[in-house]
């Protein structure tokens, strides 16, 4: 586990973080660029190296209900990539909305539907696939003969 101390020097290693000091010791870095209303990247980080690392809804990451991960027991490796991952969640715009219908040559329709965070393949109103990324929906359709009606 790294200390307090140590944590401090990798968050501080992040530019676009500024420091803003808490009730009993503790610290907050923000992200003041956020495009949104959230701009705590790094939540209540204690003297004792408790602290926490805001992921809304990324899908690689446990948060709990508030879109938090404790970082207590994280490598430095972890605590960089997980500081970076935060920035890059609150400074990217969210996915536009998106619903396309797709068809295959014998005239079957599927919907491309994004429901944050996934992308879901409806058959009429019955969801037939889930995915993660955009990339990974669009090739399980073409896979399947489908292509984007225009």
């Amino acid at each position: 586990m790294l200390t307090f101390e140590q944590k401090l020097e990798v968050i501080e290693a992040f530019p676009e973080l500024t420091r803003k000091e808490v009730s009993m010791k503790r610290v907050n870095f923000q992200f003041e660029e956020s495009l949104y209303d959230k701009k705590n990247v790094v939540y209540h980080l204690q003297p004792n190296g408790n602290g926490f690392v805001f992921v809304g809804d990324l899908p690689h990451y446990e948060a709990d209900s508030r879109g938090l991960v404790n970082i207590r027991d994280f490598t430095e490796s972890q605590l960089r990539s997980i500081i970076a991952d935060s920035i890059d969640y609150l400074g990217q715009e969210p996915e536009p909305p998106y619903d396309k219908r797709w068809t295959n040559r014998e005239g079957e329709k599927l919907d491309l539907v994004y429901e944050e965070p996934f992308w879901n393949i409806y058959t009429g109103k019955n969801l037939e696939e889930s995915f993660g990324t955009f990339d990974d929906a669009e090739d399980y359709l073409l896979d399947q003969g489908f292509s984007e009606r225009k």
